[in-house]
């Protein structure tokens, strides 16, 4: 699954530590679901779209293939 975290957190001017802390999550977290390494969990992924303040289809992209 595609995702914008990268992009939403730049606008925030956060760094993957910064937003880890903020989400109760690791560094290493953040940065494995940016590289798209990892999938979050549905709570997780919620979590993430209203911290932003976006709908969760914004933050992750579904690709049916």
């Amino acid at each position: 699954m595609e995702n914008k975290l990268k992009v939403y957190r730049a606008m925030h001017d956060l760094t993957q530590e910064e937003l880890a802390k903020k989400l109760g999550v690791t560094r290493a977290t953040v940065n494995s679901i940016e590289k798209g390494r990892y999938d979050p969990s549905i709570k997780l992924a919620f979590k993430m779209a209203r911290f932003f303040a976006v709908n969760v289809e914004e933050l992750f992209i579904y690709d049916e293939k």
